[in-house]
């Protein structure tokens, strides 16, 4: 087996998994690695494809499947839940802007409210996190976003004129 420089003993993780994993390398950030990957998921929504619902939606889907499978790969040798793991938060990132109106108001809300529910994990996203093969690095982000998503459309719902 060649050995991991990082992880003497453990098997190396393919440059692609590690990319994607990492977010793009964001999360190697020296402070909050999951507020960067966050970032990322922004940024990455700041492409005018991706403000598409179904482009949103496919890709969440689609980052959720390929999340928890490259999490599961960085899991097995870095051990659990590795803070350099950031693709989960830029999947939950996603889920926070589905089925809401682009705008800068809407995606500083949804950041702020996806940061604050992905670090108190209400449940059942603690419980989330307890799945195993990259499923629990996962969906506790993806319950963090569907929380966020709820609390942003309720801010619409009262303030319209603000959001918009």
């Amino acid at each position: 087996m060649n050995e991991s420089p990082e992880n003497p003993g453990k098997a190396p993780v393919p440059w692609f998994a590690r990319f994607i994993a990492t977010g793009f390398y964001s999360g190697y950030s020296p402070v909050a690695s999951g507020t960067a990957g966050s970032a990322v998921g922004v940024l990455i929504y700041a492409i005018p494809a991706f403000q598409s619902q179904v482009v949103l939606c496919a890709a969440s889907a689609a980052g959720l499947l390929i999340g928890a499978y490259v999490s599961g790969v960085m899991e097995r040798s870095f051990g659990e839940d590795p803070s350099i793991v950031v693709i989960d938060e830029i999947v939950g990132m996603w889920i926070s802007l589905l089925f809401l109106p682009p705008s800068i108001a809407t995606v500083l809300a949804a950041f702020l409210f996806f940061r604050a529910f992905d670090i108190i994990k209400p449940p059942p996203a603690r419980q989330l996190e307890r799945l195993k093969g990259g499923w629990g690095v996962m969906l506790d982000d993806a319950a963090a976003g569907v929380y966020a998503n709820v609390a942003v459309q309720l801010l619409w719902l009262l303030f319209p004129q603000m959001m918009g």
